[in-house]
């Protein structure tokens, strides 16, 4: 079943927003080296977590308002808080707010809106755990 928009926890996040990184994650942690013979040597191991689900928007669509994002600064300043990400199209995972700038944002100008309602472009940085 689809979704109108992404839920992260109860807090609706704008359908138009896109997975930007869903591709460029690997599931299995890969190291090689070579012996003193030449030989190569693979270590591998499987990841549990630490996959990041970016969320963007443009110009042309996924724009959030300003009380969203207010909302999910203060959920993204909670230290150690899990929420679950529902996408859209159903999927789900368990996340936290990734690094020092788990959000950027910008206005994408409409001042003729009241301030809460402004609407911005805006990076969401997620990592499942």
């Amino acid at each position: 079943m689809t979704a109108k928009n992404h839920l992260l926890g109860t807090l609706e996040i704008p359908r138009g927003m896109t997975w930007t990184d869903e591709f460029t994650w690997s599931a299995v942690a890969r190291s090689t080296a070579r012996s003193i013979t030449g030989a190569l040597i693979v270590d591998e191991a499987g990841k549990s977590a630490g996959r990041p689900i970016t969320l963007e928007g443009d110009e042309s669509h996924g724009w959030i308002r300003r009380a969203t994002l207010l909302v999910l600064l203060q959920m993204a300043g909670a230290a150690g808080q899990v929420y679950r990400l529902r996408l859209a199209d159903g999927r789900s995972f368990d996340v936290q707010f990734s690094g020092d700038e788990p959000i950027t944002a910008r206005p994408v100008g409409r001042p003729e809106l009241p301030a809460l309602a402004n609407p911005y472009v805006a990076t969401l940085r997620l990592i499942t755990v």
